[in-house]
């Protein structure tokens, strides 16, 4: 675990060096306006740290908290906001490709939609190609029947200039 590479640096208790500061306690309610040294006495007082959480406003916003447990909670909330999201992979093909070729992307598909990513499969057409596209859109329906157990088509094959398109995001189980 990196907490400190993963956030932005953070000034907590003697780092923090200006005039006058606006102190919140832990609660939420503002204490008022004081100076660096005496948030850093009231904040050592409760047993607490003194962070800064916003340095642009006037005058710079400190809480007081739990240095730690703050940190950790910050930690918690990306680790559970990376846990949530969802990375668009993608595979591309050619409609006339060979069959063990095909088995290779479609493993390939398949263990990205298991691991909850969604799957942007593309056809790219090249020269005469471009007069057999009901070929390639064969390919993306064969792709579809391949993987109707583990996904559903978000986005219908469509065509952007020589490619062919489609994305797949995984079953909600």
């Amino acid at each position: 675990m990196q907490p400190l590479q993963s956030f932005p640096f953070m000034l907590v208790n003697e780092s923090i060096r200006y005039a006058s500061i606006l102190v919140i306690d832990e609660t939420g309610t503002s204490l008022g306006i004081f100076t660096s040294e005496e948030g850093r006495q009231i904040a050592a007082k409760k047993g607490l740290d003194l962070i800064l959480l916003n340095p642009n406003a006037d005058p710079p916003v400190c809480k007081i908290v739990n240095y730690g447990k703050y940190k950790f909670e910050l930690e918690k909330k990306a680790k559970a906001k990376k846990k949530n999201q969802s990375n668009l992979k993608e595979i591309k093909m050619s409609y006339n490709m060979e069959e063990h070729d095909y088995q290779v992307r479609l493993l390939q598909a398949c263990k990205f939609l298991k691991a909850g990513d969604k799957v942007k499969v593309t056809l790219i057409l090249k020269g005469r190609e471009m007069q057999h596209q009901h070929l390639a859109q064969k390919k993306i329906a064969q792709f579809q029947n391949d993987v109707s157990d583990l996904a559903q088509m978000a986005k219908p094959a469509s065509q952007e200039g020589k490619t062919l398109s489609a994305i797949f995001v995984p079953k909600k189980s």
